[in-house]
């Protein structure tokens, strides 16, 4: 852990220390815990797999082919909701059967859509950078689309164009009241804030700069967390005060704490799996 501030020292142990799971992946995505049966799920895009993983457990796949997973939730059924590269949807998965619930807006397929995040209300929120077209992290093809936008499923299934004003828009993650929605804007290498009222958002101003954000979330108290650069960004959550990093050798794309008391952080570092004890616990999804 590498603090700038010494409330990030209220936030991790300094002497906490970094377990490796596995690394035996190539690159590796969108892990979501499951509060009841206490199992970590990801996606390793290149591998065109999900792996779940059972805590002090073995790691097993989940879905092969994944059509390239990127971002994963949960939504408040514990359905899970995955964002995918090779086909340009987001799907829905209840355990038995995979539904397509958006893959295409006017009539033209989705970029890629990258990372979602669920509303208690049912809405879901999702990022279309076009990362997914470009042949590394998904299949190389032309883009239908001019922009790359942010939208909102509503709980009926309608599909809404939220803002366009993105370079590259990748991670998101709701605030504690979920009255504003942050997102990551990569090749920026900054994070904005949006104010959401019934499903439409204002505002969008920088709350911190941050080098190549990737996925985002926030913790108990509110603080946001961006994977990125030599491990996970921690950022207070009033002003957007960096206050240190997680560290990881490899760029760290996403997180998700889990356990039984949300106090295990789990990193997607390119090709391995961490975890890390913290000292503020983390958000169930559902």
């Amino acid at each position: 852990m590498s603090a700038v501030d010494p409330r990030m020292n209220e936030i991790v142990a300094a002497d906490a220390s970094r377990e490796v799971i596995s690394d035996q992946f190539n690159f590796i995505e969108g892990p979501i815990w499951h509060p009841k049966e206490q199992h970590l799920t990801f996606s390793d895009i290149p591998e065109n797999k999900l792996y779940r993983y059972q805590d002090g457990g073995d790691i097993s796949v989940y879905r092969d082919p994944s059509n390239m997973a990127n971002g994963n939730t949960y939504d408040q059924s514990g359905r899970i909701i995955s964002c995918l590269h090779g086909t340009s949807q987001v799907v829905r998965d209840d355990g038995n059967s995979v539904v397509t619930i958006a893959s295409h807006f006017e009539g033209k397929e989705l970029n890629s859509p990258n990372d979602v995040v669920v509303a208690k209300d049912g809405s879901i929120y999702f990022t279309d950078p076009t990362y997914g077209r470009m042949g590394q992290h998904g299949i190389e093809r032309e883009l239908q689309l001019d922009f790359r936008g942010v939208y909102r499923i509503s709980p009926n299934g309608d599909l809404a164009l939220l803002a366009s004003d993105f370079n590259q828009p990748n991670g998101l993650t709701l605030d504690l009241n979920e009255s504003r929605l942050y997102v990551a804007d990569t090749s920026n290498r900054h994070v904005r804030v949006f104010q959401l009222d019934q499903g439409t958002l204002s505002g969008g101003e920088i709350f911190c700069e941050s080098p190549a954000p990737d996925g985002l979330k926030i913790d108990s108290l509110g603080n946001l967390y961006a994977g990125g650069p030599g491990g996970v960004h921690v950022y207070h959550h009033d002003g957007g005060t960096h206050l240190g990093v997680i560290e990881t050798p490899a760029f760290c794309a996403n997180f998700a704490w889990g356990g039984g008391d949300y106090q295990t952080l789990f990193m997607t570092a390119s090709t391995t799996l961490f975890k890390i004890r913290v000292l503020v616990p983390g958000l169930p999804l559902f």
